[in-house]
């Protein structure tokens, strides 16, 4: 199967080509993929807008502004995907994108788009957990069997879970107030630090001094893995 995926739960508008061909064949022959040709799960096509420029003012991801960027650069990065991964919208036999959580404007951005995209072509529509994106990417990388277990750090999310199969996971715990991502923006904009903040402030932290203050170690009491 060749699968179209989107993403635009945030401020980033990716997408990209899936497929269980051969990918090393592929290369070697510079053809496009055929169906005899099966093993396992590989990224054809990977193209991310970013949009660092559009936010780097606020110091942080304005959601307004993000859907409207999504929604003027989805096409491109479509048809780039595509491109790259040398198949046609008609070589694709389903479209996924991202249904959540994430900014609903550019949530609706993405799957609008994916839905509009099956429904002309009649192929079937794959609306996917933003965060079973997270947990089962690191398979289309490497040589990862089930069970593992899975530290989940983005911008909004911070989850330690166990991964026993597909659609079967388990909660270890998780943060009680801010996710990783979030500390790391609003810690860098309070400091005045340019956006992404999170890259500053560990460009900073290679050079600081951990001797300097005392932090607090909270939850030393607490009971099983939330943070």
């Amino acid at each position: 199967m060749v699968i179209l995926g989107i993403e635009s739960s945030c401020d980033d508008t990716g997408v990209a080509v899936v497929c269980d061909c051969c990918f090393h064949a592929i290369e070697k022959n510079n053809t496009a993929p055929s169906k005899d040709n099966l093993a396992d799960m590989r990224i054809l096509s990977n193209i991310v807008h970013s949009q660092i420029s559009v936010h780097k003012a606020y110091g942080g991801v304005v959601p307004e502004y993000a859907a409207r960027n999504h929604m003027a650069t989805i096409d491109r990065c479509i048809q780039e995907a595509l491109d790259k991964a040398k198949v046609s919208l008609s070589d694709v036999d389903a479209i996924a994108a991202t249904s959540g959580p994430g900014l609903i404007g550019g949530l609706l951005v993405g799957t609008v788009t994916a839905k509009t995209l099956a429904l002309a072509t009649h192929k079937p529509f794959i609306a996917i957990n933003h965060l079973e994106g997270h947990m089962l990417t690191v398979r289309l990388c490497y040589d990862v069997p089930f069970p593992f277990l899975l530290i989940l750090a983005s911008g909004g999310h911070f989850i330690f879970a166990e991964v026993n199969n597909i659609g079967s996971y388990k909660i270890l715990g998780q943060t009680l107030d801010d996710a990783a991502g979030e500390c790391l923006d609003k810690v860098a904009k309070l400091l005045g630090l340019p956006y992404p903040g999170g890259v500053e402030i560990e460009k900073l932290a290679m050079h600081g001094n951990p001797q300097r203050f005392t932090f607090p170690e909270p939850m030393l009491r607490h009971q099983g893995c939330d943070v």
